[in-house]
């Protein structure tokens, strides 16, 4: 039986003989939903899940369109085929990063507030962010999830759809990452942050981006008022938690966070252990602030 990093191994090696690029003794950095391998000459590749063509070939777009609007933004590769396909699985290519270090609070605001000012492109055309989309899909795919805890969620997730509903937002229409924290920024020795992961960039309401850091400040023991404060002034002093809409979109966050380890339970004890604790949290059995382990 093929095991995953086998199957990774193989379309890696495919794809890298489609696009005329050594790939003798890469290294896998990364096995999550995308896998990543560092190959000889400073090529990075990203193999995305099956079926993630668009979107794969939606990120190389977003990525010159950074670039060209003089944004810092990790940098696609030029003269190969973006993306390589090997069955239903699409294979990106990527410039290595320097040496570098996940971005302070300030730095992660600073990014943040050049993208929020850019102007929506014509092209590539962006999808209009939607936090909630997938979610039911993946608790009604969780079948190792006691039938309780899956019927929590599920009314949990139609409640805040319909809270949402319900705000009376702004119609503020701005470029967003859509899962902006600090290790989606990489910062070198010397130059200017680099934004990273860009499978979420969508058209949406820039506090979507404030909320992950305002919640790690509210609700969770693990960002503290300095950090949090510089993050507010390096925005330009737009302070999410003030909104009348920052309880639903806290929620939203942190029901999201749930159902992203609660797809890696099946396969993991710990995560399993991990997803009980999270919605105990959000039932309410446990008070706040929160300690959640990071996976």
């Amino acid at each position: 039986m093929t095991t995953p990093r086998e199957t990774a191994d193989n379309v890696l090696a495919t794809a890298a003989q489609l696009a005329g690029l050594d790939a003798t003794n890469a290294v896998m950095i990364r096995d999550g939903s995308n896998v990543m391998y560092q190959l000889p000459g400073r090529v990075v590749a990203r193999i995305g899940p099956e079926h993630t063509d668009d979107n794969a070939a939606r990120q190389i777009e977003v990525a010159r369109w950074l670039t060209d609007s003089d944004l810092a933004v990790v940098r696609a590769l030029d003269g190969v085929p973006q993306p390589t396909l090997v069955g239903n699985r699409p294979v990106t290519w990527w410039e290595q990063l320097p040496e570098h270090r996940p971005a302070t609070t300030a730095e992660l605001g600073s990014v943040l507030r050049a993208l929020h000012a850019l102007s929506p492109p014509t092209h590539p055309n962006l999808p209009r962010f939607d936090p909630l989309a997938g979610l039911e899909e993946r608790v009604a795919a969780a079948q190792h999830l006691p039938d309780d805890d899956r019927d929590w969620l599920s009314q949990r997730i139609q409640e805040l759809r319909e809270q949402l509903s319900n705000l009376k937002l702004d119609q503020s229409n701005s470029v967003i990452h859509g899962d902006a924290w600090q290790g989606n920024i990489a910062v070198p020795g010397t130059g200017t942050p680099i934004l990273l992961d860009l499978e979420h960039v969508a058209q949406g309401h820039p506090d979507w981006d404030l909320i992950p850091l305002a919640v790690d400040h509210v609700d969770f023991a693990r960002l503290n008022h300095t950090d949090y404060h510089d993050f507010v002034a390096a925005y330009g002093g737009r302070d999410v938690t003030t909104s009348s809409a920052f309880r639903v979109f806290a929620d939203i966050q942190e029901l999201r966070w749930v159902v992203f380890v609660l797809g890696k339970a099946a396969n993991s004890v710990h995560a399993a252990r991990e997803t009980r604790h999270r919605i105990a949290c959000l039932s309410g059995e446990i008070p706040r602030p929160w300690t959640w382990t990071a996976f």
